[in-house]
């Protein structure tokens, strides 16, 4: 607007299950913060800071939104990152597809390398990552950052398969987790941790037929069992998706954000004029939901908070 004021998506919430509107906030409105990304992605709050970062992938940089500056360049160039969080101790943990790997930035602005190969051979893209209480980070390493020039750099699949890995926060040693995926994607824990998340998104590139997720049972905090689908997407895929402290699962999709119950009901909808790729909760309350969707960072006030 010419007056400097953010653009409103007004009446945002589509219910379907009736739990839905204890979420939905009747008298709010989405936000549209920024418009100018290419392919918008990996938001992660900073609390402490009182602003979001996230990733725009093609244009190889990351920018920084809070309410009082609004948005300016984090870092550039990113090494067309993706997928962001921060450790136990607030540092960032970002997923790079230029240099295939997931890297720490400390607190003084140094990055360390955290994983860039598995048994000698490069990993493939990392593409989204979380962090357990005891330390140890997960993360997914599908292919699409090495397709092509658009979102990476292409390269060859060096991995035998897709896979999504934990990094051991006493060793740093990395293990695969799960190996079945197509191309796995966001990934998120439940409140108690016992649960694991993990999108497959494959639908939306080289003819793949993913568009679901997987819940896994989390064995000792090292280990993942009894994987079962939790939910089908439509339209579009999965990819983004965070769980707020009930214990819902709020995922990106072709249409908006899509609120699961933890026994796979799909409560409703936050409808979003452009396709999502990945969301965040934030705010001084953690009740304010981040969509970044496509060219735009979208918030919308929520009647919850998101889990830590």
């Amino acid at each position: 607007m010419s007056d400097g004021r953010p653009l409103i998506v007004r009446d945002p919430f589509e219910v379907v299950d009736p739990r839905f509107r204890a979420l939905a906030l009747p008298n709010t409105h989405m936000d549209v913060l920024y418009s100018g990304c290419r392919w918008a992605e990996g938001p992660v709050w900073f609390g402490d800071h009182a602003c979001l970062v996230w990733s725009d992938i093609p244009e190889n940089r990351m920018l920084r939104w809070d309410a009082a500056t609004g948005v300016s360049l984090f870092r550039s160039p990113s090494d067309h990152s993706n997928g962001n969080t921060r450790d136990r101790q607030g540092r960032l943990v970002t997923c790079e597809h230029g240099r295939r790997r997931v890297t720490r930035t400390d607190h003084d602005g140094r990055i360390a390398v955290l994983a860039d190969a598995y048994e000698g051979r490069p990993l493939n893209a990392p593409n989204d990552v979380v962090v357990r209480l005891d330390g140890s980070i997960w993360f997914s390493d599908p292919t699409y950052g090495i397709m092509g020039h658009y979102e990476g750099f292409p390269g060859a699949q060096e991995q035998p398969t897709r896979n999504v890995y934990r990094i051991d926060p006493a060793t740093g040693g990395l293990a695969i987790m799960v190996d079945d995926f197509e191309q796995p994607n966001g990934l998120a824990f439940s409140p108690d941790e016992r649960v694991l998340y993990v999108a497959d998104s494959s639908r939306s590139h080289d003819g793949g037929s993913g568009h679901h997720i997987r819940a896994f049972d989390v064995v000792d905090g090292q280990q993942l069992s009894n994987g079962r689908i939790f939910a089908v997407i439509e339209p579009g895929q999965p990819d983004g998706l965070r769980v707020d402290v009930a214990g819902n699962v709020w995922t990106s999709a072709a249409d908006g954000v899509h609120v699961y119950a933890p026994d796979g009901t799909l409560l409703g909808k936050v409808r979003v004029p452009e396709t999502v790729a990945n969301l965040t909760f934030g705010g001084p309350k953690r009740n304010r939901l981040f969509i970044t969707a496509t060219t735009s960072l979208y918030a919308v006030y929520v009647g919850i908070q998101g889990a830590v």
